[in-house]
């Protein structure tokens, strides 16, 4: 997608309804000044009484009520054609995010992409609810009245040619410096919405250091920065519309002018003359309209940008191979000179290459971006290697659906999210919410008693960031949803790590249980994950420099022996190695 016209499509139906309702409504005005000039002009000059002129009052009370009622429709249509597509870009925005994954989103302000999926969103509404309707009665009712105008007299009919241009003319010098200040303006936007999610997100620690103040001063200096972008593009669209405003009552005085003095001197039809001034408001009126709504256009082209822009951006897309699926039961792995390249240039992963059979256990250690958390966002489908390839079961991994892929993996995440849902829906996520399958989950995780102590058991909701539970419990609940899910493949993050001793050997214990008869990949941060491993890789700058049983590597001096030494392990490690 390119261009708002590109999404007419979207807009069903009902946007031509409000496009030929609104150029209806503009007709009917034509037919209404017509009746109204001739029943004046029968009542003033040739003495007809009101029973007279009833059947013209009739018809012009009638064409009224019409015009109002087209004037409804157009405005009804073009809401549901506005609104559907509004819908259909918030299901983009949505999917595009999925397809993308946290980690090419991760390099993205999170109040950036709130503005997009909110105000982006609402923002390119008036162009299918305000500009299109008012595009089609300009592209017609000019047309209409000078074909109107002319045969009736000539000299009005050239006034309202001759003057015709002058407004579009106007309108898009104006337009220039509008397009490039609301820019300017969703930019700001975009940035205040960053500074007030950051603000927010970390209120307890700005208050605890003091610096609630400092915070509030940049909100509210990112706030006035919206602000003065804001008062500019008003004030362009103010300038913008004075001049048509002016143009446009410049013209039609010359048309009352030209109208009147000859209607002084006796030379020109009432009738005509008085329906002629008229139809020359009713000329000019769409074309001031249209650049009123001219504005709008170029707020939601802005807005239109940005939203593109995210929709382009390149992501996971489904295997259109046509290998039969797998065999998903056991997983082993193969990694083929994988390499990863980041799109700011970062080499994450050079060259790496190893395999886990299935039901094998493979820890990875190694200092902070070495490559670890690459690994596992390769396996998730939140990156494609650069270079390389990963097998599953001997078959390439970007050959395989990513959703038949995620069924047959489970993430253990070092700090798991927990949703505003019930306690059975936080475990059984989309596998169903068998109450029985959700128990004997969380006994495998020791998480009955997370059950017990909230009041309403299984159906107890956790609340906004899960602020019902401790730390541990939420990753007892992590547990309890892999075991739930029943996945032959573990993507683990240490979740043992920050915990306090008894509850680590809890989940300890739990995720030995986990990995029986599973392949499982741990991100290892303590010597007792270490231990457990049937291989240990270590990585260093993105590359595997190390690899073998943890018994051989601590007996040798090389990169595990450092890490242990150097204590990149965490501290406990050392306490359970002495």
């Amino acid at each position: 997608m390119t261009s708002l016209k590109s999404l007419n499509g979207k807009a069903g139906p009902a946007i031509g309804v409000a496009m030929a309702t609104r150029a209806l409504a503009g007709l009917i005005g034509l037919a209404m000044a017509w009746f109204l000039s001739g029943a004046i002009a029968a009542v003033v000059f040739d003495g007809a009484d009101i029973q007279a002129v009833q059947l013209s009052l009739a018809l012009i009370a009638g064409l009224a009520l019409l015009r109002a009622l087209a004037a409804f429709a157009s405005d009804r249509s073009a809401f549901r054609a506005s609104a559907a597509v509004r819908g259909y870009l918030f299901a983009s925005l949505l999917d595009q995010a999925a397809r993308l994954g946290p980690v090419r989103l991760s390099g993205t302000p999170t109040g950036e992409i709130a503005t997009l999926f909110l105000e982006a969103v609402a923002g390119v509404e008036p162009y299918w609810r305000r500009w299109m309707p008012a595009l089609a009665q300009v592209s017609l009712l000019p047309l209409v009245i000078l074909l109107v105008a002319f045969p009736l007299d000539w000299l009005t009919g050239l006034v309202l040619f001759a003057t015709l241009p002058l407004l579009p003319l106007f309108m898009i010098l104006a337009g220039r410096a509008a397009e490039s200040a609301s820019q300017r303006q969703w930019a700001t936007l975009a940035r205040l919405g960053g500074h007030l999610l950051d603000a927010i997100r970390a209120l307890p620690d700005l208050k605890l250091l003091g610096a609630a103040g400092r915070s509030t001063g940049e909100v509210a200096a990112a706030a006035e920065a919206y602000r003065k972008s804001t008062m500019g593009v008003l004030r362009l669209a103010f300038l913008s519309a004075l001049v048509l405003e002016f143009f446009a009552t410049v013209s039609i005085a010359l048309v009352a002018v030209l109208v009147g003095f000859r209607l002084m001197w006796g030379t020109f039809d009432f009738r005509t003359g008085f329906f002629l001034l008229l139809l020359a408001p009713e000329f000019y009126a769409p074309l001031r309209q249209l650049g009123l709504q001219r504005h709008a256009k170029m707020e939601a082209e802005a807005a239109a940008e940005r939203l593109f822009a995210f929709l382009d951006r390149s992501g996971e897309t489904a295997s259109t191979a046509a290998a039969a699926a797998p065999n998903l039961s056991r997983i082993g792995l193969t990694f083929e000179e994988v390499t990863v390249r980041h799109e700011d240039g970062r080499l994450a992963l050079d060259g790496v290459s190893f395999s886990v059979a299935a039901g094998e256990q493979l820890a990875l250690v190694g200092e902070s971006g070495s490559g670890k958390s690459t690994v596992l966002a390769l396996l998730c489908g939140f990156l494609q290697p650069t270079g390389g390839r990963i097998l599953v079961n001997g078959q390439p991994l970007d050959g395989l659906d990513p959703t038949l892929w995620r069924k047959a993996l489970t993430v253990v995440a070092q700090k798991p999210h927990l949703f505003d849902w019930t306690l059975a829906d936080n475990v059984a996520m989309a596998e169903g919410n068998d109450a029985d399958a959700v128990r004997l989950a969380l006994a495998a995780a020791r998480a009955e008693e997370i059950v017990r102590r909230l009041p309403e058991g299984l159906a107890s909701r956790l609340g906004e960031a899960a602020s019902g539970v401790s730390g541990g419990e939420a990753q007892r609940l992590a547990l309890a949803r892999a075991f739930h899910r029943r996945s032959p493949l573990v993507l683990a993050d240490e979740p043992t790590a920050h915990l306090d001793a008894d509850t680590e050997r809890d989940i300890a214990e739990a995720m030995a249980r986990l990995a029986a008869g599973r392949t499982m990949i741990t991100v290892a941060h303590r010597l007792e994950t270490v231990q457990r491993a049937d291989q240990v890789l270590v990585l260093e700058r993105g590359r595997i420099v190390e690899g073998g049983r943890p018994a051989e590597l601590l007996t040798r001096a090389g990169a595990f022996a450092r890490l242990m030494a150097s204590g990149a392990v965490l501290a406990s490690d050392r306490r359970a190695a002495r």
